[in-house]
């Protein structure tokens, strides 16, 4: 009698890029960190917070999914930054398996929106709609209604929260499945292509951009100048950019308070996050050329 052996085929493993879109404050970043599992963009309210383009990657049985997060379109006149952002955005369009589209129900379909869906219309890769901020009440979501609508022009649509983490796992298993075959990019248990500088750096823009509300302008950026790391403590020095000297004065505070408080909050975050004590001066300085290095 013949035996037959059966060969066991080793599991198909999917990799590729997916780059997200949308205009600003529609919940990218905070997409992009939920999906990942980990902080890795800034996240506030206001718009443009994303200003690089950002790689989360997600390993799981099925393969690699690297999610890469771009600047918000925002469609504004006289805005060398804005427009500097919104070129980096459409270059992430470049070499991609897939779009992550994602929009906000409360903002009605403007200009932003017509401008994504021209460049979309002529990406021949699988398209996914994610409608964000499912857990914000029915009379917030006016706009609902007309963006399902664009969903026969997507190959799949997803109403989900980002915020709170819900309805997320439908999405992941929907860009597995529309991922080509390939290898592994990013190896070991590297998940991101920023550095811990850039990392940090961005960890402080963000408690600065939500401490100082709407008074924050955003000709502001953080440099990290040097990171020492010593057994029981990480010392970090960073210098927060700005092109006017009477925002200058705003970031610091009245009595240093402002500065005081960013830096309280940037430095629980990163305690957290490294799970060790750290020691994090700060310093404000004017540059009026700190955008043409953006």
């Amino acid at each position: 009698m013949t035996k037959v052996k059966h060969i066991e085929e080793k599991p198909t493993f999917k990799a590729g890029f997916i780059t997200m879109v949308g205009r600003s404050n529609s919940g990218k970043s905070t997409l992009l960190n939920t999906l990942v599992g980990t902080k890795l963009a800034a996240v506030t309210h206001k718009p443009q917070t994303t200003r690089d383009i950002i790689h989360g990657v997600l390993n799981t049985v099925q393969g690699q999914a690297i999610f890469v997060d771009t600047p918000g379109i925002l469609k504004e006149r006289h805005n060398p930054l804005a427009g500097k952002l919104t070129e980096r955005a459409q270059e992430a369009l470049k070499e991609i398996d897939e779009i992550l589209y994602v929009v906000d129900p409360t903002k009605a379909i403007g200009a932003e929106e017509r401008f994504i869906l021209s460049i979309l219309r002529k990406l021949e890769v699988p398209k996914i709609l994610v409608i964000n901020k499912s857990d914000l009440p029915e009379e917030e979501k006016k706009y609902l209604e007309d963006y399902k609508q664009l969903s026969e022009e997507f190959d799949a649509t997803f109403e989900l929260s980002a915020l709170l983490n819900r309805h997320i796992q439908p999405l992941k298993e929907k860009v597995f499945e529309f991922l080509p075959e390939g290898e592994q990019m990013y190896e070991g248990d590297q998940i991101t292509n920023i550095g811990k500088g850039k990392w940090i750096a961005e960890v402080i823009r963000e408690k600065i951009l939500l401490a100082l509300r709407k008074e924050v302008p955003y000709s502001i950026n953080v440099e990290v100048r040097d990171i020492e790391e010593k057994t029981d403590i990480i010392v970090i020095e960073a210098v927060i950019l700005t092109s006017d000297s009477r925002y200058k004065k705003m970031i610091i505070g009245a009595g240093g308070r402002s500065i005081k408080e960013i830096g309280i909050a940037a430095r629980k975050e990163l305690e957290t996050a490294l799970n060790k004590k750290i020691f994090l001066e700060l310093e404000v300085e004017t540059d009026r050329h700190w955008e043409d290095r953006a």
